[in-house]
């Protein structure tokens, strides 16, 4: 029987498990995508307390289901056991301690096991904040591209300078200078938004965010379309920014826009936070809000330019869970090459016209 613990120490929340059952990516799937993401000591070990904190520790015990064969997005969140203490090390950003943490919970309840022994401290926003001061780049107006994707992104011929926990390397594309910019870390929710504010202190001109989003439109096929869009609902309130884009992206064949949902963590979009958000909201993900508030805040541009990854509304053969997959791989590299096309096009000058594919 789960024993039910004293109130967690001051500072301390309990990271209560979902109700999978209810969640949009059903049981299974949920389960698999768990699996890939809980630090292997967690899984392997039972725990009197496992507590999640944002500490970006890579001397710690690396979890051996970190990610393999790309250049970024790599680290996952490391451990430390203290007896029967496991204290689990994110990178610090309070959407993604929280995050981590509902993850742990659920994976234990899903596999049978006290889930009550997960907590997490938030970290201060200081913490968050001086976590990117070993963020160091020479940028005077550039265009800034971060994200998902960079290595495909950026010239092949580049070479990539590295610094503490990132690369990035400079090229020039249709007379406007560029930096690809990409983190070994998760830049999860508000960490996303600092990394913003971060390039806007050291000089960036705009900021193009490449990553993937969930669709809340059944009729959607994940990894077949784009998404962009100006606006977001961040925190209950409704933030839009200057758009890199304007409306070309918009116009291209293959892109869909629409309205946005930031949520701070995958586990809590069950069906019920589907069924507020639907129709209204098109995407969502944890960070396109943030860093569109970051920008506006910083009075620079942004936009966004993602592959729609999966849908919560209805369910296909391709979710979080089998993003390794070939066949996943293969669609997603045709897209990120259509992502290449239209940033070059915009960065040119071009007219609003479609680019090849169909709307």
């Amino acid at each position: 029987m789960t024993s039910v613990l004293a109130e967690p120490a001051p500072g301390l929340l309990r990271a209560a498990p979902i109700d999978f059952h209810k969640h949009t990516m059903g049981p299974d799937s949920l389960l698999r995508y768990l699996q890939l993401k809980v630090h292997h000591l967690a899984q392997d070990q039972n725990w009197d307390s496992i507590r999640v904190v944002g500490d970006y520790d890579r001397t710690a015990i690396i979890s051996r289901y970190e990610k393999t064969g790309k250049l970024f997005n790599i680290e996952r969140p490391t451990a430390t056991a203290y007896g029967r203490e496991l204290i689990v090390r994110a990178y610090p950003g309070a959407d993604y301690v929280q995050h981590y943490a509902l993850i742990i919970a659920t994976y234990l309840a899903m596999t049978g096991r006290p889930a009550d022994v997960v907590t997490y401290q938030p970290p201060e926003q200081q913490e968050c904040r001086a976590a990117l001061d070993a963020l160091t780049l020479p940028l005077d107006g550039d265009l800034v591209i971060v994200g998902w994707g960079l290595q495909h992104l950026a010239p092949k011929e580049g070479v990539w300078t590295r610094g503490p926990g990132y690369a990035w390397q400079r090229s020039d594309i249709a007379g406007r200078r560029v930096v690809h910019l990409g983190f070994l870390h998760s830049i999860w929710g508000d960490v996303a938004g600092q990394v913003v504010a971060r390039l806007a202190e050291l000089g960036a001109g705009d900021v193009v965010y490449v990553g993937k989003v969930g669709s809340l439109t059944p009729a959607i096929e994940p990894n077949a379309w784009l998404a962009t869009g100006n606006t977001s609902l961040l925190r209950g309130s409704l933030v839009s920014w200057d758009d890199f884009f304007g409306d070309f992206a918009a116009s291209q064949g293959g892109v869909h826009s629409g309205l946005h949902v930031s949520s701070p963590s995958i586990l809590l979009e069950d069906r019920d936070w589907l069924a507020r958000h639907s129709p209204s909201y098109a995407f969502v993900d944890p960070e396109i809000g943030p860093m569109g508030a970051a920008a506006n805040q910083a009075g620079i541009g942004f936009g966004y330019l993602h592959v729609i990854s999966n849908n919560l509304a209805s369910i296909y053969p391709a979710d979080l869970s089998n993003e390794r997959h070939e066949q996943v791989l293969r669609r997603r590299a045709v897209l990120v090459d259509r992502i290449r096309t239209i940033i070059t096009l915009r960065l040119a000058g071009h007219p609003a016209r479609s680019v090849e594919g169909t709307r």
